[in-house]
């Protein structure tokens, strides 16, 4: 029954295995819980549902992925896209936050049709390597920048746009005390480490004045103020940002989601000999749908953690270890009180230590080769200092199109390249 519901081959595991696998992926990646609320929740989103759909749609995606694709990887939405949908699409380009759950729910729509017809190689391709690597950098770097910025550690400045703040009192010296801390748990490889830092420094916390308890377990928010809010003026739907910010989450969503299954299933063997991931195709597909329902209950994207590596080191090896994450998931729900109790300046930490992971992607850039490392560099640093997601990749792509044209590298260039450019150089002239 396990072999044809998840895959399970006992040759290769066991059920304890499996289980085991299911709570430590569980654990490296729960942060979410709370850090997904925190973002989101700067869009003016209800909190307390947030939480709820955070854990019902990382529940659907998840389950898709352990009967469906029987792969070992746990979903959720997607840290770097959140940020994305809070801070850019809503804080710096003014829109609704129904203005973003609609560009998720249509990029989920496209990504399923693009799976289906194996379409998505076109897109992936149409962005050269070296930018899709420093879109994961300038990701990092802008996540640990907002972190700093809501744990009070960095703070604005008339002169200097930005300084340090006080971090000798208050919110940021607990955000300081949560970084060291979290910082020894994943030095020392603590399973759990992330959540366990987020916990630990909204436990100090309680004594500082800073985190206000309000119990442990309860009946799960509703979902009614965030669930089928999406937009429904064509005004505001057919329009060139509407199509931006689509095309944006689709292929940051996409590499991720590529990036993430490749490397993980090879450290797990689950790919062909040719080297492509085994049932690639329904996990793509898994993501797509749990980004597509997810908008609908009120998420950022859905994508596959590269968390799960930590399961498949304990060795998870088939869609049991995914169901079991789903479970831990669907059992978190009653655990709402903890998780909203938590503080800007516990979230801090972690953010930070994502932004260092996502970071780790910029060792794949030739930084000797200028054609591709100075478009690369605008890209990454460009989204933090633009505070903005967008124009970084958009500025990054012209960048690269125009400084290889103008050298004569135009075997490096691709039509649809091109094109891209064009159309984002009109974006800037026009809007």
């Amino acid at each position: 029954m396990l072999t044809k519901l998840f895959g399970f081959d006992p040759k290769k595991t066991t059920v304890k295995t499996e289980i085991l696998a299911g709570i430590t992926t569980f654990l490296t990646m729960s942060y979410i819980l709370a850090v997904n609320p925190s973002i989101l929740g700067e869009t003016g989103m209800d909190k307390g549902a947030l939480f709820t759909t955070t854990a019902l749609v990382s529940i659907i995606a998840t389950v898709i992925m352990a009967f469906w694709a029987k792969l070992p990887f746990g979903l959720a939405p997607g840290m770097g896209l959140n940020a994305f949908f809070a801070y850019t699409v809503c804080l710096s380009m003014g829109y609704s936050w129904q203005f973003a759950l609609t560009a998720v729910f249509i990029e989920g729509i496209i990504f399923i049709i693009l799976t289906a017809t194996n379409l998505r190689e076109l897109i992936v391709n149409a962005i050269p390597a070296s930018l899709r690597h420093a879109i994961g950098a300038g990701i990092g770097l802008f996540i640990a920048f907002v972190g700093l910025k809501s744990g009070g550690i960095i703070v604005s400045d008339a002169a200097t746009f930005v300084t340090l703040g006080d971090i000798t009192t208050g919110m940021a010296l607990l955000a300081v005390i949560g970084i060291i801390l979290t910082g020894m748990m994943v030095i020392l490889k603590v399973p759990g480490a992330l959540l366990i830092g987020i916990l630990g420094t909204t436990i100090i916390g309680i004594p500082m004045g800073i985190t206000h308890y309000s119990g442990v377990t309860s009946v799960p928010p509703s979902v009614e103020p965030i669930f089928g809010q999406l937009e429904t003026d064509p005004a505001k739907i057919f329009t060139l940002d509407m199509l931006i910010v689509v095309f944006t989450f689709l292929f940051v969503d996409m590499f991720d989601t590529i990036g993430t299954l490749v490397s993980v299933a090879s450290k797990a063997g689950l790919v062909k000999e040719d080297g492509k991931v085994i049932n690639i195709n329904k996990a793509f597909m898994a993501d797509a749908i749990g980004t597509t329902v997810g908008a609908v209950f009120g998420s950022s994207t859905v994508t596959t953690y590269v968390e799960s590596a930590s399961g498949v080191a304990q060795g998870g090896r088939s869609g049991l270890t995914a169901f079991v994450i789903a479970v831990c998931f669907a059992v978190s729900l009653l655990f709402a009180p903890v998780f909203m109790a938590i503080p800007g300046a516990a979230t801090c930490p972690v953010l930070v230590i994502v932004g260092l992971f996502m970071l780790s992607s910029i060792r794949n850039i030739n930084l000797d080769e200028y054609s591709e490392s100075i478009p690369a560099f605008i890209c990454i640093i460009l989204i933090p200092m633009a505070y903005s997601i967008s124009d970084g990749i958009l500025i990054g792509l012209i960048s690269y199109v125009l400084l290889n044209m103008l050298c004569g590298k135009f075997d490096k260039l691709t039509p649809a390249m091109y094109i891209l450019a064009a159309l984002f150089m009109l974006k800037y002239i026009f809007i």
